[in-house]
């Protein structure tokens, strides 16, 4: 699925209206339809609505909202905010003038100067549609007090297309506390690019996308660079075995992992390789991890590093369709020069994790020497040790498109939406996890299963983006039967299958 930027949205908009002559008016009635139905299918007629409204057209949804509301029996109280007349949209207008002719049941301000607020607290329903993604500059004046009050209420805030002050896509240098703090963001027929920031998640609250029963036919080929990958997209890339194949058709993999006290972390990946199709698994550890991986996962071949504690060399003394390294291997002095050695030497893409990473951040020339095509798969503090230090998760998204395409380079950005940026700038959204695959090991599964899928025979890029999302649907199935609070990455690894077969049957 398409994310849309603000700019794309208003496009697409705009080719609607063109082509199904209808006009914007049009257009807001049937918003205000849906956004009035899911408030009451919520709130009973006594809740008292307390609804401000800007002067742009994020204001005229908030109007028509407050008309039909009265029309069903409700008493809302509106506040619209008209300082400068010659700012009012014509749709604004036109929506107040339709409220006025409204008999009974409304209690209405037009504010064009001082403002003397109304008390809200808890047990109210404030309805936010002072602006929304047609804003393009910082709330400022008496709309951030306004802001802050709102905020400061305790009342359930609920804010219309965008919490006020907030962007659609890029929100770095915005104040936060500027922007409305929402418990419940409804917004019309596209996710925008600010839903998948964990930074924004205290602005939106809980999100809705309400379904406007618009005709898209024909605005697919509207341009971006940010896609949410769901089922449909990974069951129509996974390559699927031919009946008559071997083990050697399905790929061999080197996983190069584990340190003494961290082998866990190499048994983890070897059972994410082999339980998401590879043919053969080889990993190489320090020889404290032979018993280890031999007991643990006896489907692997186990190499053993020349040193009994950690990784001091990576010899290739086969043909492998993949490399991955890092899951568990430590950053030992040792450690470092081996990881140095193979990236000056091994010229094809690889995988590269966790420690891997952090060994290739104490000698950051070696950034640029990482073989093209390759795929990093860092969390966040991996990521900072890398390019910097950065504060938000738009931050780093920021700038893993750049480090991405300088380098030709895959990224993959872990998180609650994992995003993968490729060198072409694409960026793709994941939606399949939960909360509880925030648990020691998940990376080191993931790596495997990537490392798997690219050893199967697919594109390095779409194994990261087919990967990611197993993994998350691995990970659901975990948490469905024993509780986000029970999910252990060994089960993760243990449902990889499941999750395929989930995915490919459509169930």
């Amino acid at each position: 699925m398409k994310i849309y930027t603000t700019e794309g949205i208003r496009h697409i908009c705009t080719k609607v209206l063109e082509r199904d002559d209808i006009t914007m008016l049009d257009l807001m009635e049937r918003a205000a339809e849906s956004i009035t139905y899911e408030l009451m299918a919520r709130w009973r007629i006594s809740q008292r609505f307390v609804i401000f409204a800007g002067p742009g057209d994020n204001g005229g949804d908030a109007l028509a909202v407050a008309r039909h509301l009265v029309q069903q029996g409700y008493r809302p109280e509106v506040y619209l905010f008209n300082i400068k007349s010659s700012q009012m949209s014509d749709c604004c207008a036109a929506n107040r003038d339709r409220l006025l002719e409204l008999e009974g049941g409304l209690e209405f301000e037009e504010v064009t100067g001082t403002f003397d607020p109304p008390e809200i607290g808890p047990g109210d329903v404030v309805i936010d549609g002072l602006f929304g993604t047609g804003l393009t500059h910082p709330l400022k004046g008496g709309y951030t007090s306004l802001v802050q009050y709102i905020n400061n209420s305790k009342a359930f805030i609920v804010s219309i297309d965008m919490p006020s002050g907030l962007f659609g896509e890029w929100n770095v240098g915005t104040d936060s506390r500027n922007i409305i703090c929402a418990d419940l963001t409804l917004t019309y027929q596209f996710n925008r690019l600010a839903f998948f920031f964990a930074e924004n998640a205290r602005y939106l609250g809980e999100i809705k996308v309400l379904d406007m029963d618009l005709n898209l036919e024909g605005v697919g080929n509207t341009p971006t660079d940010f896609y949410l990958i769901e089922r449909d997209d990974v069951r129509q890339m996974l390559k699927v075995s031919d009946k008559f194949c071997n083990k050697y058709d399905n790929g061999a993999v080197l996983l190069v992992a584990g340190s003494y006290g961290m082998m866990g972390a190499a048994v983890l990946a070897a059972r994410g390789a082999m339980r998401s199709g590879a043919g053969i698994v080889t990993v190489h550890s320090p020889m404290c991890g032979y018993d280890i991986l031999q007991t643990s996962v006896p489907e692997v071949i186990v190499e053993p590093d020349i040193d009994r504690l950690i990784t001091k060399s990576i010899p290739m003394n086969h043909q492998y369709s993949v490399v991955a390294l890092g899951p568990g291997m430590g950053t030992s002095p040792e450690t470092v020069d081996a990881i140095d050695q193979f990236i000056k030497t091994f010229r094809r893409p690889c995988l590269l994790d966790a420690d891997a990473l952090n060994c290739i951040a104490k000698r950051q020339q070696l950034i640029r020497l990482i073989p093209h095509g390759s795929v990093l798969t860092p969390h966040a503090s991996e990521f900072d040790r890398l390019f910097g230090q950065h504060t938000t998760e738009e931050e780093r998204l920021k700038k893993a498109i750049v480090v991405s395409k300088l380098n030709e380079i895959t990224i993959v950005l872990k998180g609650h939406y994992t995003m993968t940026v490729r060198p072409d700038g694409k960026v793709y959204i994941n939606s399949s996890g939960n909360a509880g695959m925030a648990t020691a090991g998940s990376g080191d599964v993931l790596t495997g299963v990537i490392a798997s899928l690219i050893a199967q025979g697919n594109a390095p890029d779409w194994s990261v983006v087919m990967g990611v999302y197993l993994h998350g649907v691995a990970g659901d199935i975990v948490a469905h039967e024993h509780g986000q609070w029970g999910v252990m990455a060994s089960d993760i690894a243990d449902n990889i299958g499941r999750a395929i077969n989930t995915v490919m049957s459509g169930k």
